[in-house]
């Protein structure tokens, strides 16, 4: 997909891929980065006007200092949707970038997002749920709690370039700056959601061991018109390890939210 920088502030470059006509999509990554929602910007392209940033810190792109939280992700790109006169927005985020679409949500007093999609996301406090320690674990944990079958997706990381090595680790640090403490989540956002009344799809990997189904049930909930779809056989990325069952709630979901219609 075409791939431009665009300045959201006069220190903050921003990096993003545009596809397709229609209704905007703006597609939130997660830790993972950029390459984790690339196929699901593919699909939603054929039918929408898809947004795919990368997250300032993320793959070598400029991070500035004061830029320390997901509350700074958030406002930067409703700045973005805001200066591009965008409206009727759909917002797509996977893990971290579903806590931040959430935040976004929260924020948007202008009404520019009419759609909201939570992937597995990340961002709240849940009792009795804990978010596993992300940071504690090797590659092999990473992927025994991501993945349904982590055999399927693990990578060996002595097996990466150097230069793939050290990309992965700074985008880490990035993820560690922006929702380390207090971790991966903000203390307040579960109290806030039900002021956001637009209808809000969570969807659930059923094997996910980083944040669990019961824990995505208590974020629905805590929406203001939320629902939760849970994916078998598919864990922290089911978009990755289930796209024929994810794609197409997606498709529905968006056709149903649409409000400015072609």
């Amino acid at each position: 997909m075409p791939t431009h920088t665009t300045a959201v502030y006069d220190d903050l470059p921003l990096t993003l891929s545009e596809a397709g006509d229609g209704r905007p999509v703006l597609i939130l990554h997660g830790g993972g980065g950029p390459a984790t929602v690339t196929g699901l910007a593919g699909h939603l392209a054929r039918t929408a006007h898809t947004l795919t940033p990368v997250h300032p810190g993320w793959d070598g792109t400029l991070r500035p200092a004061w830029f320390t939280g997901i509350g700074d992700l958030a406002l930067a790109y409703l700045h973005h949707l805001h200066d591009r006169g965008l409206k009727d927005v759909a917002v797509v985020g996977s893990s971290l970038g579903g806590w931040t679409a959430a935040e976004m949500a929260v924020r948007d007093t202008a009404g520019l997002i009419t759609g909201l999609v939570l992937i597995n996301a990340v961002g709240v406090h849940v009792e009795g749920e804990p978010i596993t320690d992300f940071f504690a674990l090797d590659a092999r944990g990473v992927a025994e709690h991501s993945w349904h079958d982590p055999d399927r997706f693990y990578r060996d990381p002595a097996g990466l370039p150097p230069d793939r090595r050290a990309a992965v680790q700074a985008n880490l640090a990035t993820m560690r700056t922006l929702a380390g403490d207090p971790y991966m989540h903000d203390p307040e956002l579960l109290h806030r959601l039900a002021r956001v009344r637009q209808p809000t799809l969570l969807l659930w990997g059923e094997s996910d061991r980083i944040v669990t189904p019961a824990y995505g049930a208590a974020y629905a909930a805590a929406f203001g018109d939320g629902r939760l779809e849970v994916i078998p056989k598919a864990g922290h990325l089911p978009h990755l390890e289930r796209p024929e069952a994810v794609f197409p709630l997606i498709d529905d979901y968006l056709a149903r939210t649409r409000t400015q219609q072609p």
